[in-house]
């Protein structure tokens, strides 16, 4: 066993509590003394302890003179729980490995400079791609300001998201529709347009055999025209924000403030920029964003390439049809110079069903 043995498993931890740390990123830590693993620790919850607090607790005297594994760096400065860097120099161990620095300003270093000023030896990079791939919507919150936004959709061999008529429910197969309930777990927030809330009424919430996190519920409604009798305004499941432009009145917004999980975010334009809505967003402290939009919605997205990250399901089937809609609507771009060129991450089979991520060549 080395140190990459050690890290995968702090990885592991890591990835384990996706979704569920948000402001914070996911951390994974395990201490181990004489090649024996004496803690383990995650980082459960924001305002929680920290990862490497759970693993030190865990090995208790052990830790005195072991080496802790940490996926990401340890923190230097009082937030709503105590410096992990100094509760390491307080445990007497005498190394650290560290897969990447914290891009945060805060830390951002400071907390490996502390632990060497303290005579520890600390490893950095071990694993470093792998961890940064783990928290990589911290990473793009931290470096943009804006939200990590991935753009999921389902269509047919032929590209189609939903027949000539309108109908989509389902093309894809329940395993592809489970996986998405996954991706929604791991999300600070969905989003959707106010169409899909008028045709499909959805409740936007996360159903899989464990259940899971909801994720909070936005609507990109300019004209207020949400209905009140709308799954996300009736059931308080989770908290539904509804995006809407300068023209809306105070008489429009009032009767959705008999509901308490509902708020109205009016922008100071008529209508709604992506860019604005991101920027928004990420002052309600949005780290990532799920869009399930329409063809209009996903349009506007890559329009403004506000996207990070692509998930597309398909399914075996030809639709066909001029006027059926496909995933991405709007003006789209005139000369393929200016598309958006992807990297293909990962394809794969679900079932009967394709699913493939992709990633911009160039992160926006």
């Amino acid at each position: 066993m080395n140190d990459q043995y050690f890290m995968d498993l702090a990885l592991t931890l890591a990835k384990s509590v996706s979704g569920q740390t948000n402001p914070n990123p996911p951390v994974g830590s395990v201490v181990v003394k004489d090649s024996q693993i004496v803690g383990l620790g995650a980082h459960l919850k924001a305002g929680e302890p920290h990862a490497e607090v759970h693993a030190l607790q865990m090995a208790g005297e052990k830790a005195k003179g072991a080496t802790i594994y940490v996926t990401l760096e340890p923190c230097s400065h009082h937030g709503r729980t105590p410096p992990c860097a100094d509760l390491i120099i307080e445990k007497e161990l005498s190394r650290v490995v560290i897969a990447t620095t914290d891009p945060n300003e805060k830390v951002a270093g400071k907390g490996i400079e502390r632990l060497r000023n303290a005579g520890l030896q600390v490893d950095v990079g071990i694993r470093k791609e792998e961890a940064q791939h783990v928290n990589k919507q911290f990473f793009h919150f931290i470096e943009h300001k804006t939200p990590y936004v991935t753009l999921k959709s389902a269509t047919s061999l032929d590209g189609k998201i939903a027949t000539v008529s309108g109908e989509s429910q389902w093309i894809t197969n329940e395993e592809a529709r489970e996986d998405v309930h996954f991706y929604r777990h791991t999300h600070d927030a969905i989003l959707v347009g106010v169409n899909t809330v008028i045709k499909d009424n959805p409740s936007l919430t996360t159903r899989t055999p464990l259940g899971g996190k909801n994720p909070t519920r936005i609507i990109m409604d300019t004209h207020l025209r949400t209905p009140l009798d709308a799954n996300v305004v009736t059931k308080d499941d989770a908290p539904t924000w509804i995006v809407v432009g300068n023209q809306v009145s105070p008489e429009q917004k009032e009767p959705y403030l008999a509901y308490p999980h509902v708020e109205i975010i009016q922008l100071e334009e008529s209508s709604i920029q992506v860019k604005t809505l991101l920027k928004a967003l990420a002052n309600r402290k949005v780290m990532s964003l799920f869009v399930e939009g329409g063809a209009e919605v996903n349009g506007s997205f890559l329009k403004a390439r506000a996207v990070q990250q692509i998930i597309t399901y398909i399914a075996p089937k030809l639709i066909g049809g001029k006027g059926a809609p496909t995933s991405i609507g709007g003006d789209g771009f005139a000369n393929l110079s200016d598309s958006l060129e992807l990297s293909i991450i990962s394809a794969e089979k679900m079932g009967t069903d394709i699913k493939i991520i992709a990633e911009p060549k160039t992160i926006s």
